[in-house]
């Protein structure tokens, strides 16, 4: 696995965790993942986790909450896409540059509710100069799958920012009060 520490590769047991891994992942300027983990709004206002992070690669889940249901008690379909659009975001930011999305496609499978968990794995499948296709499946917490995303990237040759106060040496972001 790559990781952004030494010690994460030696925590694979942590990294399944509900809690998540954000607190275990320090700030990699050569890994633009580690920087959004510190200022990634959306992720938060979601309650959106992060259980595991590599270059290419994500999982991350989300509680269905009431508020994120729509007028037919099923989760609202833009729900499932950040879920889904998030994973992608962490997966194919692999290098020192903001890489943004091209373009997606969605196809929804079948309904959640609110109290299910969801979870998005997020896997490169090509990567070839600024470009890269990523595949996204989103899962329920029996396994059944709610939504297959395909996210295509174009990195940018814009530096990713870094918070004037981040880490950027061995310590946590939690030792950092992030």
């Amino acid at each position: 696995m790559n990781s952004p520490t030494n010690t994460q590769a030696e925590a694979t047991d942590a990294t399944q965790t509900r809690e998540g891994i954000e607190h275990e992942v320090a700030l990699d300027p050569s890994w633009s993942a580690t920087a959004m983990l510190l200022t990634d709004n959306t992720k938060r206002a979601f309650g959106i986790t992060i259980h595991e992070l590599e270059r290419g690669r994500a999982v991350l889940s989300m509680r269905v909450r009431d508020d994120m249901a729509n007028g037919f008690g099923i989760t609202h379909g833009g729900m499932v896409f950040t879920l889904a659009d998030t994973a992608f975001a962490y997966a194919c930011n692999e290098a020192d540059t903001a890489v943004v999305a091209s373009g997606v496609d969605v196809t929804f499978t079948r309904a959640s509710h609110a109290g299910d968990t969801l979870t998005a794995t997020a896997e490169r499948r090509w990567l070839s100069g600024r470009n890269g296709l990523y595949d996204v499946t989103v899962a329920d917490q029996e396994g059944q799958v709610v939504a297959e995303f395909r996210g295509r990237s174009l990195a940018t040759n814009r530096p990713i920012p870094i918070p004037s106060d981040a880490p950027t040496d061995d310590s946590t972001a939690a030792e950092a009060g992030a």
